[in-house]
């Protein structure tokens, strides 16, 4: 089994098998190019690779760049082994993942950190291309040398961004892995309390906080539950508005320092592709 993967300047340990080939699967240590996400069984031929490979970003669109990071738009029809390298890659980091190689159907949303030597893999998130229901996120990943330093929220804020410029409520693909869970709850909890803190009508709608946040009225509900922020009164859901917690978030985001972690929404160059 894969214990660890050198993956550019880092050793990662694995967390999950994954269905690399049989030869691949065995070996415990397997070395990646980083850039074209190529896997091989030694540092010699990894060294002989990148001598060679011409890749310094994904493939695909650049569709977003703010400062040194970029998000690229990748078709698995149009880069069907990139796209299954990167899902065999991302299973050795997530326990709930059936996608390997029939990646055809899906959009991959790859974000990357770029210095003088390339454009870093620090994760992606892929999208059904024709989602019956509205999923706008089938899978997930951080890479762990990029994880709890705002990636994962920054990931998912483009995923709403995405839905919004198709004017489209969202909701991830269940079942979500632990960690999609706690940061997918994190980040419903800030956009309601953000929502709230800037209202300034008399009656709090879920319709109209899910067609302006782009979140799925489902969500909506389940995450003001979870905050005891939901009244039930005369067959009507009412909504509590908690100072409290708000106040806490706005300490919270007076702290917060590194404006490059939020997605900003005018440096999207992005059309809805049509049926591919």
């Amino acid at each position: 089994m894969i214990k660890t993967i050198a993956f550019g300047r880092y050793e990662l340990d694995t967390w999950y098998h994954s269905p690399y080939p049989e030869e691949y699967a065995r070996l415990g240590r397997l070395y990646m190019c980083e850039f074209c996400l190529k896997y091989m069984k030694s540092q010699t031929i990894l060294r002989r690779h990148m001598a060679k490979c011409v890749w310094k970003h994904p493939p695909g669109d650049e569709i977003y760049r703010k400062g040194s990071i970029s998000v690229f738009e990748v078709d698995g029809k149009k880069n069907k082994i990139y796209c299954q390298n990167l899902c065999l890659l991302a299973k050795l980091f997530l326990d709930h993942k059936t996608l390997y190689y029939d990646v055809e159907p899906f959009l991959f949303y790859v974000m990357t950190e770029a210095d003088n030597t390339g454009c870093h893999l620090i994760g992606y998130f892929s999208k059904e291309k024709n989602s019956f229901l509205n999923y706008n996120v089938s899978c997930i990943l951080t890479m762990p040398q990029y994880m709890r330093q705002g990636y994962g929220k920054m990931l998912i804020d483009f995923s709403y961004l995405l839905s919004k410029v198709e004017e489209k409520v969202g909701s991830p693909e269940r079942p979500l892995s632990d960690l999609g869970l706690i940061s997918y709850r994190s980040y419903w909890k800030e956009v309601l309390l953000r929502y709230l803190h800037n209202f300034q009508g008399k009656e709090i709608s879920i319709k109209e906080i899910s067609q302006e946040t782009a979140v799925n009225p489902v969500d909506i509900v389940s995450t003001l539950q979870a905050l005891q922020m939901l009244k039930y009164w005369k067959g009507k859901h009412l909504v509590l508005k908690r100072q409290d917690l708000i106040d806490e978030w706005i300490a919270k985001e007076a702290k917060r320092c590194n404006s490059n972690k939020i997605m900003d929404p005018s440096c999207l160059k992005w059309t809805p592709p049509k049926g591919t």
